[in-house]
């Protein structure tokens, strides 16, 4: 269930931004530039998100190599590889780029500021600093924002009422991952606020 709505959410969003961001229907593009989008991932190839994108892009007319170009860029799981893919894509004069995740669309953001930059899934973009309202994004940014940082302290809460003897709780982050960063501090408040009745710590784990 968890993967379909992932799906659902990735299709709907970024293909409303995308083609917001296009501004160019179906029937307009007889006879004009085809529209080619910049599609920039944190992993590898095959990409169940992706094949997803792809279907609903054929669902509303836009079929790939006939009416529409996409331009894939794998960084594999490699994330210091984004920036030069960002660069790459922008040499290409891609018209959108379509990108999830912090560290891809901070690369996305460095990269240009003219092409629209179509994120499709982020914690909190504000705090962030890719955009500068949710309301006034501002910028060649916009996308989908998932605001979910809070969830961290309610997941929290859930765990002390599943295993009420639960006195330590480690939680595994990347410490370059800003979004990571929110979701820790929320979950050091709801330790503290938890630790008001049963005391429980907060450990951290980052990788090596």
């Amino acid at each position: 269930m968890r993967t379909l709505m992932r799906k659902i959410v990735f299709i709907s969003l970024t293909l409303s931004s995308l083609l917001f961001a296009l501004c160019l229907p179906v029937s307009a593009q007889q006879g004009a530039k085809i529209p080619r989008i910049g599609l920039l991932r944190t992993g590898s190839s095959p990409d169940p998100l992706v094949d997803a994108f792809r279907q609903g892009l054929q669902e509303l007319g836009y079929v790939e190599g006939k009416n529409i170009i996409i331009e894939y860029r794998w960084a594999e799981g490699r994330n210091e590889r984004l920036p030069d893919l960002a660069a790459d894509l922008v040499r290409l004069k891609v018209d959108v780029i379509a990108v999830g995740g912090n560290s891809g669309i901070r690369a996305a953001k460095k990269a240009t500021t003219t092409i629209p930059i179509v994120m499709t899934s982020v914690g909190d973009p504000v705090s962030l600093g890719l955009v500068a309202s949710l309301a006034r994004p501002g910028g060649n940014i916009t996308g989908l924002s998932q605001m979910s940082p809070d969830l961290t302290g309610k997941r929290l809460e859930l765990l002390k009422e599943i295993l009420p003897k639960v006195t330590r709780v480690a939680f595994i982050r990347d410490p370059d991952n800003p979004g990571m960063t929110l979701r820790f501090k929320e979950a050091q408040v709801a330790a503290a606020a938890l630790g008001s009745s049963c005391n429980p710590s907060m450990s951290e784990v980052k990788p090596n």
